[in-house]
């Protein structure tokens, strides 16, 4: 044996022997609570940007352009953090990463001209999009791999909670003190940096990969602690020890990795998911609220609607979070994403009020459903010295989409009616299931690292 190499219980092995519990329950509800305040701070412009178009007198096309702005400062902000998060820690990116769309919230109240809205929506959206890899990563981490998928599908659930989060806090806050009081009140979470802070470890997988043995082990000791302590004291199963060499150990991700061999057809597969996937729901989504106002439904109207329709997104996810582990991550994405593009298509047909809720509520469901399967596959996918890198650029990719689909659907309805709107979203569904049908890899109750393997 090289004199290099020691003897040591594996973090993946300890971790994977641990059953599922109370406690790591509750540092995963941390780490949702963190992607809840996420979520809310992007849905928020659904139900404002109507009172902000009224406000500042906005064109659709330059509505599509400010609703632009979040969508391209999470596209720079998600492929930074995927790389800083593999770099520096999963823990300090997401932590910070509070601090930065919390402050932009309080600049966004505080704008006088729709010009510098963009500049701080951009700054928010940096900040939005620098905490989704690392929370990915965390919990994709920790999670023994017979339920990771689960669990990272109801992560996503937080964003339909979100949704609806936000659009409680609009219906209540606009008639009081318009959309400048939202936004002041999305900036109340900075106070959960430290929580974050000091109640969230950072995951041990990543010390171990950097070589931070002593970080590492401390961590899955505490696991191990917590484990045991649910379970009444029953003592846990012994790890065998492996060979492992510290100079085999990655000390540096980088772009590079994303397309070396084994992992260039799942990345050409999963940045077509999000693109197209994003495209289609940030396209639609940002406009629900104004194209209910144009349908002739007042402001407080149209926000309430958008908040019932948001609701069949809660069966959607837990619908979803079961099907990735017993019917498989690639069916599942394939059938959200051929029920959301049945479901947005008809939605854009419906003539009537009881079709509008009807065919909303069957939209959200499988979108949301769409989204719980795509954070769960995501993170899957790479290796631990460049996951959050993937996920990060994944995300960006998709936020690329986003940023063509506010804006292409700003450009269009004049021309094309909100049927034509509906129909673009049915498209860029239907072509994200072809990818996943074509190119994607079942991941079901596999071992991170046997997947990278």
């Amino acid at each position: 044996m090289d004199n290099n190499v020691i003897l040591r219980a594996s973090v993946p092995d300890r971790l994977e022997r641990l059953p599922l519990t109370g406690y790591q329950k509750r540092i995963f509800v941390l780490i949702a609570a963190a992607w809840l305040f996420d979520s809310m701070d992007l849905a928020m412009l659904t139900f404002v940007l109507g009172s902000i178009k009224t406000d500042f007198g906005l064109s659709p096309q330059q509505a599509g352009l400010l609703a632009t702005m979040s969508f391209i400062g999470m596209a720079v902000g998600a492929s930074a953090s995927g790389m800083l998060s593999d770099k520096f820690g999963r823990k300090v990116i997401l932590q910070n990463s509070i601090l930065v769309y919390s402050g932009a919230s309080i600049l966004c109240a505080l704008a006088q001209t729709a010009e510098m809205l963009g500049v701080f929506r951009l700054l928010l959206g940096f900040g939005l999009g620098t905490g989704f890899p690392p929370a990915m990563s965390l919990v994709s981490e920790f999670i023994p791999s017979q339920n990771r998928g689960r669990y990272i599908a109801i992560l996503e659930g937080f964003w339909p909670i979100g949704f609806i989060c936000a659009g409680i806090l609009a219906y209540f806050l606009i008639p009081i003190g318009g959309w400048r009081l939202v936004f002041f009140a999305e900036a109340v979470p900075v106070l959960y940096y430290f929580v974050v802070k000091y109640y969230i470890a950072e995951s041990p997988r990543w010390l171990e990969d950097k070589g931070r043995l002593e970080e590492a082990d401390q961590v899955v000791a505490e696991f191990e602690e917590g484990v045991k302590k649910s379970l009444g004291g029953q003592e846990l199963p012994v790890v065998e020890p492996r060979p492992y060499d510290p100079a085999k150990q990655a000390d540096k991700s980088s772009f590079a990795d994303l397309w070396a061999p084994g992992y260039a057809k799942r990345t050409v597969m999963i940045w077509s998911l999000w693109f197209f996937a994003l495209l289609g729901y940030y396209g639609l989504t940002t406009w629900l609220g104004t194209l209910l106002q144009q349908k002739g439904f007042e402001v407080t109207k149209s926000v309430f609607y958008t908040v019932t329709i948001s609701l069949g997104g809660i069966p959607g996810f837990l619908t979803s979070s079961y099907l990735v582990e017993s019917l498989g991550r690639k069916p599942t994405n394939v059938i959200f994403l051929l029920g959301a593009a049945a479901g947005a298509y008809f939605y854009g047909m419906a003539t009537t009020m009881n079709s509008l809720i009807i065919f909303g509520l069957i939209m959200q469901f499988f979108m949301l459903g769409m989204w719980s399967c795509m954070y769960a596959y995501t993170p899957e996918l790479y290796p631990t010295r460049a996951r959050a890198t993937g996920a990060g650029f994944a995300s960006a990719v998709g936020r690329l989409g986003a940023i063509v689909g506010s804006y292409l659907v700003g450009a269009i309805l004049p021309h094309a009616g909100i049927e034509g709107v509906f129909a673009l979203g049915a498209v860029c569904y239907a072509v994200a299931a072809a990818a996943v049908i074509i190119l994607g890899e079942e991941t079901k109750g596999k071992s991170l690292e046997s997947i990278s393997s």
